[in-house]
C-alpha cells in the first residue's frame, strides 16, 4: 500500500545511514500506562450510563508506547496508533464491559491494564440483523451481473443525489475482464448470528481489490493481502447525511480493520437497503471523505452464463388509436375483489383507462363507487398473450401522490387453476407514492409471498414527471431488471421455481394497501401513462 511503501522507504534510508546500530534499542515495557474514558451523553441524575448511543470516547497513554490496542468483552478489538478511539457498545440496555488496553513499546514489548464500564445503548435494528445473517448464517456475494454493483458518488450536502453512485457505476461483470481487477468477483462475505454477537468472515481467495490510492499501482489492482480471520460486527444508528428515506438507518462497524471487500481504507458501511437477498451499502473513502462508494451484494451467487438475445418482436400494444385499450390485448377486471389480499381501497373501473393522444393512461381518482372512496383501472392479457421467457419493454410515466400504487407485473398463466402464489408473481416494476422516486421489481413465489418476496430497487428522481424505459428479461437461468438500460436487480431461476412457463401481463393503479400506504388527504386524481408495451423473443 502506498502509505505503507512510503514509511518503508524512509526506514531503510534510516537504517543504511546507521552501520553501527541495528538493534532495536531500550526494550523497556511502557510505563505509567493509564486509561480515561468518557461516556457520551453523561448526566449524574438524568444519564449516568450515557444518552442511548452507547457510546464511550476512551484515551489510553504511557511513557515509552509507541502503540496502543483496546479489548473488549463484546469480542471486538480494534488498533489505535494514537491511544484514543470512540467505542460504541450496541447491545440493548445497560450493560458493564471489560475494557483491556495494551500499550507496546519497541520490539513488541507490552503492559496493559483493565477497566470495567457501564453503559446503555437503546439501539436494536432487528429487522437488519435478521437480513443480513439470515437463519444464523448468510453468505453474501458481489451482484457482479447487476449494473452499478461497484459505484461512487459525492458525499455532501445534496439530499437529492448523495445516495447514489453518480460519478461511476461498474457495468455487469466490468472487473471479469482482467486479471488486476477479477478477484473482486471471488469474494465471499458470511455473516454469523452467535447469539447476537455477529461474525464475519471475508473470503477472498488470498487475493483483494485496493483502491489505488492504497496501492503503489498507477491503478485499482488486485494484490496478495490476508484479511485476518474473523471479525466482529455491531450495528449502530447511521449519522450520514443521507436523507432518512433512502437508507435503513443502520451503519455496520467491523473490527479490527476489517472490510467488504474492495479496499477503500475504512471499515464503517451504511446500509441503505437489505432484504433476503440483495444488500446495498455506502461507505466513506477512508482518506477522502467527499468520496462515497458503494456495493451491492446478492445472497445469490452471480454465474457470468451467456444469455440469450431476444430481437425478435412477437407481440406490442403501441396504444396509437384513442379509444378503450384494445380488447383484442386486455381484458379489464371491474371490481374491488376484497382488496386483492393486500388491503387496496380502489375500485377498479372500464372508464378509468382509456387511450389517449398516443399513450394508454390509468387513472386513479378520489370519487365514490361501489361503496369505496377511490377508482382506477386494472387490465390484463390473460388468454389473449401469453409468453415464457423474452424481453418485455414498457415506456411509462408513474402517477404521484400519497397512496399511488402503479405496477407493470406479470402472473402465471396457470393461476385460474394453482392459485396464488404457487402460479408465480413477477412485478417488472412497483412504485409506491409515498417513497419519491425508489421503484422495485419483486418476485413471488411459494415461500416467498407477501412482503417476503426477493426484491431490488432503485432510485430515479423523475418517475413521475418524464417517461422512463423499464425493461425484464427472463430466461432460463436468470430474470433481470432494468430501467432506461441501467439493470438494478437479478434473480437466477432455477427449475424449483415457477417462472418458466407462460405468464401474462398486467397494468394496473392501486390505491393504499400494504405497499402503496397511507392516501394523502389532499390526493384528487393522478395517470400512469404508457407509451408501448413490446415483448420481444
Amino acid at each position: 500500500m502506498k502509505n505503507f511503501a512510503t514509511f518503508l522507504i524512509l526506514l531503510v534510508f534510516a537504517t543504511g545511514c546507521q552501520e553501527d546500530d541495528k538493534s532495536f534499542g531500550d526494550l523497556t515495557a511502557p510505563t505509567n500506562l493509564t486509561l480515561d474514558y468518557e461516556i457520551v451523553g453523561y448526566d449524574a441524575v438524568q444519564a449516568p450510563n450515557g444518552d442511548g448511543s452507547g457510546k464511550v470516547i476512551l484515551k489510553a497513554h504511557a511513557d515509552n508506547a509507541i502503540s496502543y490496542k483496546f479489548l473488549f468483552s463484546d469480542q471486538s478489538s480494534q488498533n489505535s496508533p494514537s491511544g484514543e478511539f470512540t467505542k460504541q457498545f450496541t447491545t440493548t440496555g445497560t450493560n458493564t464491559y471489560t475494557i483491556t488496553v495494551i500499550a507496546y513499546g519497541r520490539g513488541g514489548v507490552a503492559t496493559n491494564i483493565t477497566q470495567d464500564v457501564t453503559v446503555f445503548s437503546n439501539f436494536s435494528d432487528p429487522v437488519t440483523l435478521a437480513a443480513l445473517t439470515g437463519s444464523g448464517t448468510r453468505t453474501w456475494y458481489w451482484a457482479a451481473a447487476t449494473q452499478g454493483h461497484l459505484g461512487v458518488g459525492p458525499n455532501d450536502n445534496n439530499t437529492a443525489t448523495n445516495h447514489l453512485p453518480t460519478y461511476y457505476g461498474a457495468a455487469p461483470w466490468e472487473k471479469a475482464g482482467s486479471p488486476d481487477s477479477a478477484c473482486l468477483y471471488d469474494n465471499e462475505l458470511t455473516f454469523t448470528n452467535d447469539n447476537g454477537v455477529i461474525r464475519y468472515t471475508l473470503n477472498n481467495g488470498g487475493s483483494t481489490f485496493f483502491n489505488n490510492d492504497y496501492t503503489t499501482a498507477p491503478a485499482d489492482q488486485c494484490e496478495a493481502y490476508d484479511t485476518g480471520g474473523e471479525k466482529i460486527v455491531s450495528l449502530s444508528p447511521s449519522n450520514s447525511l443521507v436523507a432518512p428515506e433512502f437508507t435503513t438507518g443502520t451503519t455496520m462497524n467491523f473490527s479490527d480493520d476489517g472490510f467488504m471487500g474492495y479496499f477503500i481504507g475504512t471499515s464503517t458501511y451504511e446500509i441503505l437497503s437489505i432484504s433476503d437477498t440483495q444488500m446495498v451499502v455506502r461507505a466513506i473513502m477512508g482518506n477522502n471523505n467527499s468520496l462515497a462508494w458503494y456495493h451491492t451484494f446478492t445472497t445469490i451467487q452471480p454465474s457470468q452464463v451467456q444469455e440469450p438475445e431476444y430481437t425478435n418482436l412477437i407481440w406490442s400494444d403501441e396504444f396509437n388509436v384513442d379509444g378503450a385499450p384494445d380488447p383484442d390485448n386486455w381484458t379489464m377486471e371491474l371490481t374491488n375483489n376484497n382488496g386483492w389480499g393486500n388491503q387496496e381501497a380502489q375500485y377498479y373501473r372500464a372508464e378509468n383507462a382509456v387511450v389517449q393522444g398516443g399513450n394508454l393512461k390509468i387513472t386513479a381518482k378520489k370519487e365514490n363507487f361501489g361503496g369505496f372512496e377511490y377508482t382506477s383501472a386494472r387490465m390484463k392479457s390473460q388468454d389473449k398473450f401469453e409468453f415464457t421467457y423474452g424481453r418485455v419493454e414498457i415506456r411509462a410515466k408513474l402517477p404521484e401522490g400519497g397512496g399511488v400504487w402503479p405496477a407493470l407485473w406479470m402472473l402465471g398463466a396457470n393461476y385460474s387453476e394453482v392459485g396464488w402464489p404457487a402460479a408465480g408473481e413477477i412485478d417488472m416494476m412497483e412504485y409506491a407514492g409515498n417513497n419519491p422516486g425508489v421503484i422495485q421489481s419483486t418476485l413471488h413465489y411459494p415461500g416467498f409471498s407477501g412482503g417476503n418476496g426477493p426484491h431490488g430497487n432503485t432510485t430515479v428522481p423523475t418517475v413521475s414527471s418524464e417517461f422512463h424505459i423499464y425493461e425484464f428479461k427472463w430466461s432460463p437461468t436468470t430474470l433481470r431488471f432494468f430501467v432506461d438500460g441501467n439493470e438494478y436487480y437479478t434473480f437466477n431461476n432455477t427449475a424449483a421455481t415457477p417462472f418458466n412457463a407462460d405468464f401474462f401481463l398486467i397494468f394496473n393503479v392501486a390505491m393504499g394497501g400494504t405497499f402503496g400506504g397511507a392516501i394523502s388527504p389532499a390526493f384528487v386524481q393522478s395517470s400512469m401513462e404508457v407509451d408501448y408495451v413490446k415483448v420481444y423473443q
